[in-house]
Parts: C-alpha cells; sequence; structure tokens
C-alpha cells in the first residue's frame, strides 16, 4: 500500500463516525448530513445572488417580460440537469470536484480546473460581501445615523469567514433556518417592486416585441452562467446528500431550489433597471420602498442572503482547491478564501455600467467552464462507465499523476469554440470539447495511463 492509499485509509476511518464542526477532508466522505429536505433548503437559500439581479438588468431593451421570464426558467432547468449529471460521481463516491478532475486532469493538472473554478468564486465572494455590506450600512444610517460602507464591509468580511470556519454542519442549518426568511423578502420585494413601477412598465415591458433568436438564448445562459461555477464543482455538495435519492429527483431538487431565488431576483432586476436606468440593489429597493421599518427589514434580508449564497457558493469550492494544490486545512484555506475576497475591488462592480461588466465575465468564464463541465462528464459516464477507482484517485505515484495533454487540449478547443460564439458561450463548448476529449483518450497513446 502507498503512503498516500494509507493517508486515505486514516482519513476514511476518522470520517466514519459522527462528523464535527469544520470537519472537512478530500478523503471520501462516509457522514452525510444532508437529507432531501435540507440539501433542498441548502440549495434554496445558497442561491440567492445579487448577481442574477444585475443579469436581470442586462437583458433590458432586448427581451421582453415574457422572454425574460422563460429565459430564467429555461436556464434553471438546464441548470438542475447539469447538476445531476456531473453531480453523480460525488454523490456515489462522496468525493469532492478536485479529486474527481484527477482521473481527467491528472494530480497536477487538476490545478487548472481548480483556478478556474476558484476566481469566479472569489469575485462573487468579494462583490456580494460589498453588496451585504451596503444594506447593513444602509441600515446602520437611517437608524443610527452612523455612515461607514468600509467598515461594514470589514465587519462582514469577518462575520462570513468566522461562519465558513464551521463547514458543512455550519452550511446545513445557516441555509435552512434562513430559506424561508429569505423567500419571504424575496416576494416581498416583487411586490413592492410592481406596486411602485408597475403602471410605468406595463406598456413598455409587455408589448415590447422583443427576440427569440440569439438574445434569447443568450440570456438563458447569462442565468444558467451563473450557476455554471456550481456545476463544475457540484460533487462538493452532494458528496453531502444522504444516500437513496434517484438521478430524476435530484434534478427536480436542484432546479426546484434555484428557480425560485433567480426568477424573483432576475425579474426584479430587470423592471427596476428598466423603469430607473440603475443597477445598483441596494438604491433600487431604498427608491422602491417608502415604509421604513420595511426598507430596513428588506435591507437586513438583503445582507443575510449574501451570506448564505457566499458562504455555499463562493466559500467551498476555492478552499477546496487551496486544501489540495497547498495541503492545508479547511479552516486556514476559508480564511484565505475570506482574505482574496478583500482584493477584488467588489465597488467597483456596482456603479452604473456594472451589468454589462458582469455580463462580460459570465459569458467568459462561462467560455472556460463549459469545457471543463463536457469533460468531466464524458470522461465519467462515457470513459469510466460510471465507475471510479478510488485508490487510484487518490494515489500520487498512480497512473493518473502529472498532466492528462487530452484534457488540456480538449479544454482549449471548447474555449475556441466558446468565444467564437460569446453569446451562448456555455453552450458552444460542449461538443468540441466533449468529442475531442473523447477520440483523444480513445486513440492517442500519451493517454492511454489515464483509460485505467
Amino acid at each position: 500500500m502507498s503512503a498516500s492509499t494509507s493517508a486515505l485509509a486514516s482519513e476514511e476511518r476518522s470520517d466514519a463516525g459522527s462528523k464535527a464542526l469544520g470537519a472537512e477532508s478530500l478523503a471520501p466522505q462516509h457522514t452525510r448530513i444532508m437529507g432531501r429536505g435540507s440539501y433542498f433548503l441548502a440549495w434554496f437559500g445558497g442561491c440567492v445572488s445579487i448577481g442574477t439581479f444585475a443579469m436581470g438588468s442586462s437583458v433590458v431593451g432586448t427581451l421582453n417580460l415574457l422572454q425574460a421570464t422563460l429565459a430564467i426558467a429555461i436556464g434553471c432547468f438546464v441548470i438542475g440537469i447539469a447538476l445531476a449529471i456531473n453531480g453523480a460521481a460525488g454523490y456515489k463516491y462522496g468525493i469532492p470536484f478536485m479529486v474527481q478532475a484527477r482521473s481527467a486532469f491528472g494530480f497536477t493538472g487538476t490545478r487548472l480546473p481548480g483556478l478556474v473554478r476558484a476566481v469566479p468564486a472569489v469575485v462573487w465572494y468579494g462583490f456580494q460581501s460589498w453588496i451585504g455590506a451596503g444594506a447593513l450600512n444602509m441600515v446602520s444610517a437611517t437608524l443610527f445615523g452612523f455612515d461607514n460602507l468600509i467598515f461594514y464591509f470589514i465587519t462582514f468580511q469577518f462575520l462570513q469567514i468566522g461562519l465558513s470556519v464551521m463547514g458543512f454542519q455550519g452550511i446545513k442549518w445557516l441555509e435552512n433556518i434562513g430559506s424561508a426568511f429569505i423567500l419571504a423578502s424575496l416576494v416581498y420585494m416583487f411586490y413592492a417592486t410592481v406596486q411602485r413601477y408597475g403602471d410605468e412598465l406595463s406598456a413598455s415591458l409587455l408589448t415590447m416585441e422583443g427576440s427569440w433568436g440569439m438574445p434569447f438564448w443568450g440570456a438563458t445562459m447569462l442565468f444558467l452562467g451563473i450557476y455554471s461555477t456550481m456545476m463544475l464543482n457540484v460533487s462538493d455538495y452532494s458528496r453531502e446528500h444522504k444516500k437513496g435519492t434517484a438521478q430524476s429527483l435530484l434534478t427536480t431538487i436542484y432546479a426546484m431550489s434555484i428557480l425560485p431565488c433567480t426568477l424573483f431576483m432576475g425579474l426584479i432586476g430587470y423592471m427596476v433597471s428598466q423603469a430607473t436606468g440603475t443597477a445598483d440593489p441596494i438604491q433600487v429597493f431604498a427608491n422602491a420602498v417608502d415604509n421604513t421599518p420595511l426598507l430596513m427589514t428588506t435591507l437586513l434580508f438583503i445582507a443575510f442572503a449574501q451570506v448564505t449564497t457566499n458562504v455555499l457558493n463562493n466559500v467551498v469550492p476555492p478552499t477546496y482547491v487551496l486544501m489540495d494544490v497547498f495541503k492545508i486545512k479547511f479552516s486556514v484555506a476559508t480564511v484565505i478564501v475570506g482574505l482574496l475576497a478583500f482584493a477584488t475591488f467588489p465597488w467597483k462592480l456596482v456603479q452604473p455600467g456594472s451589468a454589462a461588466g458582469l455580463q462580460l465575465f459570465v459569458q467568459t468564464y462561462s467560455a472556460f467552464l463549459g469545457p471543463i463541465f463536457a469533460i468531466l462528464v464524458v470522461d465519467y459516464y462515457v470513459i469510466r462507465r460510471r465507475t471510479l477507482d478510488i485508490d487510484k484517485l487518490y494515489d500520487v505515484n498512480g497512473p493518473y499523476q502529472g498532466i492528462n495533454l487530452a484534457a488540456f487540449i480538449a479544454t482549449a478547443v471548447g474555449i475556441v469554440a466558446a468565444l467564437s460564439f460569446s453569446a451562448i458561450s456555455w453552450y458552444a463548448s460542449l461538443i468540441p470539447a466533449g468529442v475531442t476529449y473523447y477520440l483523444l483518450m480513445k486513440y492517442w497513446a500519451p493517454c492511454q495511463r489515464f483509460s485505467q
């Protein structure tokens, strides 16, 4: 038995009992802590992305209300299918994304998909922390006369770091408890938006011709693109879900947990930006709500929603990447990720022109995420036929050592295809990347050892 295999066996034994706060590792997960209900609520609470608001803002002028609604719905159901497909390996074997990727990219090669996944997460982390801090600052300025956004940003960030250190045990309870409040706030914010701007919007949004062509399908990808990061590392979460759920039911859980939040936030952003021209959600809700107590409640909900989203979606992925690359503990990695979010300059992302910038950002990183998603799916379902050799996935000196050139070449092919059709970059990358990877793995000699 190799040293790496021996270490794995030790980790497995230590994980075989109960799971303590922050007890996260890269070893196969044996203690599953989320049933169907808590798993649904975790995804529900973790998907209240203010970035969705910006995506809604970005399609103003190209789609009418019906088209925008359908674009969001289609995007969410594609997300549900993709999450269930790519999360199957993590669900079956209890392995995280960085381990899952070793069979396709190699031990050293996993740094590419790890980096591609980690960078958007850190950027969104910083962006949403700034939004949450802005909400708290407005509450403070209104009620107590204390107006200091920098103070609240720093405080808010360290609060999230403290919660992140608790790992999935903390995430489970945070998301489960917070989901009801998040839903109530979203319903109210949508109602307030319609009440305030409904008459002004009814004519322009309902009678506008819009487009059912490329702009429409591009919009589905924008709303899908926000979660294209999650499609890549979904195994980080599915390994926590208790066994016994069919893939079809998992698809439904994913799609239906993501749809409400995405629909509400996307349409709020769409309608308010159409009426006011502003893309800053804090200013939007300040203008939309006349009642001060209700406004304060809404702003607190916005702040809370950023915490639930960041802790689940934007902390876990780069944390596991750091754990894999630098061999550090989960708690240390979460602190580093939280500190890195300071360096994203999130105040730049809420400027008046931020919606267009975020749209470009989503389109660009989706061009990189799509090919990697396709490679992982082809590797698991076609090359491995849904059967992984766990010992090899943890043996640094085994057949998966180094870099699998097939995955890197296929990624490059997919990126070129995606950038050639930037409006639908994620869609455009899938077939070229998947087919290229399959052919190279089947017929190119240097890649044969990775087929084991």
